[in-house]
């Protein structure tokens, strides 16, 4: 009897036991369920799908003590909220979604879809600005000031950007007045030969890049390291082309987005992926810092800033086929705002460029 009664209560407690590892296990599934599910990924990116970001560049050959090629750059730029969302809440965004959902490569539902808006005009000048005279072994003065239109697609993975360029080269890109206006109000030499540049002719240019996310490590204390390489392609009456490259970022609450990039279509990367990015933490702990190293390189078909005009005569060059541009910088993030600073080496873009050039770039971002 008292055998039998042990036996029992043994079978009553492995019965509780049991009971209780299933109960466990049901449990695990259940949170592994919410944890990893569709529903969790969007909550852990609420604030970053409902933010927008301004981004502003600017670029000047003010390091390179010889002064012109690519001598001066503006670019603003308007990162939309997550298109995803907006046919209730946002209505005035509709048709960006309307547009985005019809473009193969953003046909994933979990990702988040950005339209973006950029206004910008560059300059390019000689070296020997003093000149009247048309100089035909350097290259040729030219203004570009070009609206951008595109749609990014972004995950904690990768980053999709589609842009359309529509723009004009030449007088009434307004470069010229601009340029003169500045020299002229800082008593430094005024360029003499804009006569010289390119004539005007509209430009319209399509963009297509990819950037991918390979790596990304942190530890607990925030120091981390990321590294993002890219691949795109050109198609237009100004530039037509493809160039890979890639960036290392290292430092202490790296962002989390797609990098520091130059004034260039789809260098609007800025934008936070999730609610993990530093400016989406608590009010007093919104800060972090890094460095970054980054190359891109570039095979050229056409360079309109080079080979001159499309349709019409003029002052051209024979442009080098491969160009690549070595990039060293640091960027702090403060609050939602992101500030960065690349200098660039960039190698020589034609036969008779006598010098490669350098140049500063400054990329502040505003996520609200």
């Amino acid at each position: 009897m008292e055998t039998f009664s042990y036996a029992f209560c043994g079978e009553l407690l492995q019965m509780k036991l049991s009971s209780l590892f299933i109960r466990i296990a049901l449990s695990a599934c259940l949170a592994a369920v919410v944890l990893f599910s569709p529903l969790a990924a969007l909550a852990a990116d609420t604030k970053a799908r409902s933010s927008d970001t301004l981004i502003f560049y600017l670029e000047n050959d003010f390091f390179d003590d010889l002064d012109g090629n690519y001598t001066h750059g503006m670019k603003i730029s308007w990162v939309s909220q997550d298109l995803s969302k907006t046919t209730e809440e946002k209505k005035n965004l509709a048709w960006m979604r309307y547009l985005a959902d019809r473009i193969p490569v953003f046909a994933d539902a979990g990702i988040i879809k950005s339209f973006s808006v950029s206004l910008g005009q560059n300059m390019y000048t000689p070296r020997n600005k003093k000149s009247p005279y048309l100089i035909r072994d350097d290259r040729p003065y030219a203004g570009v000031t070009y609206l951008d239109i595109g749609f990014h697609g972004r995950n904690e993975s990768s980053m999709d950007s589609l842009e359309l360029q529509l723009g004009i080269v030449g007088r009434h890109s307004y470069a010229q007045d601009l340029q003169e206006a500045f020299h002229d109000w800082t008593h430094s030499t005024v360029p003499k030969g804009w006569e010289h540049q390119l004539h005007d002719e509209p430009i319209v240019n399509l963009y297509a890049e990819r950037k991918w996310k390979l790596l990304k490590l942190q530890d607990q204390s925030g120091l981390g390291i990321d590294f993002i390489p890219h691949a795109g392609l050109a198609v237009g009456n100004a530039y037509t082309g493809i160039n890979l490259g890639g960036q290392v970022r290292f430092g202490w609450n790296i962002p989390n987005d797609f990098g520091t990039h130059l004034i260039r279509p789809g260098s609007d990367a800025s934008a936070p992926v999730d609610d993990a990015d530093p400016r989406f933490f608590k009010p007093w702990r919104r800060f972090g810092f890094h460095g970054f190293a980054a190359v891109d390189g570039k095979a050229i078909a056409r360079n309109i800033l080079l080979d001159g005009n499309t349709f019409r005569d003029s002052h051209n060059v024979d442009k080098e086929p491969f160009v690549a541009d070595f990039m060293g910088g640091v960027a702090l993030v403060i609050h939602r705002f992101k500030i960065a600073y690349t200098y660039v080496y960039r190698t020589r873009e034609f036969k008779t460029q006598k010098d490669e050039q350098h140049f500063g770039s400054i990329c502040l971002s505003y996520t609200f």
